[in-house]
């Protein structure tokens, strides 16, 4: 009975210890300075994006972050953060970069976010354009277009929302093949290692390819974008939906494998496996691990006693070491494949894009902020 005693003590004394060790109130502060200083930044919604080269405003990376602007709308509504969703698609014409035709999830990653202002004020005419380019997947027999793991997070989740929207299980049966293809097809066996919980980016990182310590290549950002759509999916699909539980397994297979990886510092280096080949800490991949590890906590999928300190960890870690006092996020690597592209990191350091590592950042921060204690 003392024992006893004795084990449920020490369990509420760690569990008043993580606690105390998130503010719910600050993660808040924290998500609202930095989505203000990118608000101010880019107060035209329709701005060209100029790096290498001149982009629309409706790319990949300007898509993730409106993912995490609409995570926080649904923490902390305000007008503002609405209207400049809104503003955002209809200067698109709630369209994509390549039209309709497109079957790269890089263009139609703007989805997402097209239909959740959908959902909130419902107009036929929002969805034309993603009705056209979506319907075309459950038309043709091609399950290998998502060839690099950068593509599921970017199309996944709107396979779920048509899915949920249409109530049509067609999207979810053609989202499972897509992924499973991407999981063990694509570049002969699959871009994912069962044996080690993580995914290769893309079939030119597959073995042979090793890092210079002989480890394979685990890109953290990459394997950020899979758990990052696997919680974003089962957030969004119907409990008891077909192939739910694999995506459920993977959520936990990687978490468990993401948990020896941690640096000490609470980041994730940018090789996950090769600490001395661009090993540093980087924002957006700990970001997106942060994101699917609480979600796996707030829905029972993974074991919130051995995931917390690892969650609050990685999130401090974010706060104290990347978020500036304006909002700016530091330790955000550039676009890229790999963890040569975008080096070197650094706190002051801009990348070539803003956009997606606020994105990741708000989504972790939302899924953190629920967190019950």
């Amino acid at each position: 009975m003392k024992n006893i005693r004795l084990f449920i003590c020490l369990l509420i004394c760690s569990q008043l210890s993580i606690a105390q060790q998130i503010d719910r109130d600050q993660v808040l502060k924290d998500m609202e300075l930095a989505n203000a200083y990118f608000m101010q930044k880019w107060p035209d919604v329709g701005k060209t994006i100029i790096t290498n080269k001149e982009r629309p405003s409706n790319i990949w990376t300007r898509g993730v972050y409106y993912e995490g602007l609409m995570a926080l709308h649904e923490i902390m509504p305000k007008d503002e953060y609405y209207n400049y969703a809104l503003d955002w698609a209809n200067f698109h014409n709630w369209g994509f970069r390549s039209g309709n035709e497109t079957r790269n999830a890089d263009d139609y990653c703007a989805a997402q976010t097209y239909i959740d202002l959908y959902n909130l004020q419902p107009d036929p005419k929002k969805l034309k354009n993603t009705r056209a380019c979506m319907q075309k997947f459950l038309a043709t027999p091609q399950t290998g277009d998502w060839d690099w793991i950068d593509a599921i997070q970017m199309g996944m989740p709107v396979f779920a929302k048509m899915g949920v929207l249409e109530d049509d299980s067609r999207y979810y049966e053609k989202m499972y093949q897509m992924y499973m293809d991407t999981r063990n097809a694509i570049g002969g066996n699959g871009l994912f290692n069962e044996k080690d919980g993580l995914w290769w980016r893309d079939a030119d990182f597959d073995p042979p390819y090793t890092e210079p310590n002989g480890e394979d290549s685990y890109w953290s950002r990459g394997n950020g974008w899979v758990i990052g759509a696997l919680a974003k999916v089962l957030s969004i699909i119907p409990e008891g939906t077909v192939h739910e539980e694999q995506y459920k397994e993977d959520l936990e297979a990687m978490a468990e494998a993401l948990v020896k990886v941690q640096r000490k510092d609470g980041f994730w280096n940018v090789s996950l496996h090769d600490e001395g080949h661009f090993g540093g800490k980087e924002l957006s991949g700990t970001a997106l691990f942060v994101y699917g590890m609480a979600y796996g906590v707030n829905n029972g999928i993974l074991d919130k006693e051995k995931y917390m300190p690892v969650i609050t960890k990685a999130w401090n870690a974010m706060v104290k070491d990347g978020l500036h006092e304006n909002g700016f996020l530091g330790w955000v690597q550039s676009t890229g494949k790999e963890p040569k592209d975008g080096q070197p990191l650094s706190y002051d350091k801009t990348p070539d894009f803003e956009d997606y590592g606020l994105g990741c950042f708000l989504l972790a921060g939302a899924e953190v902020y629920r967190i019950q204690f």
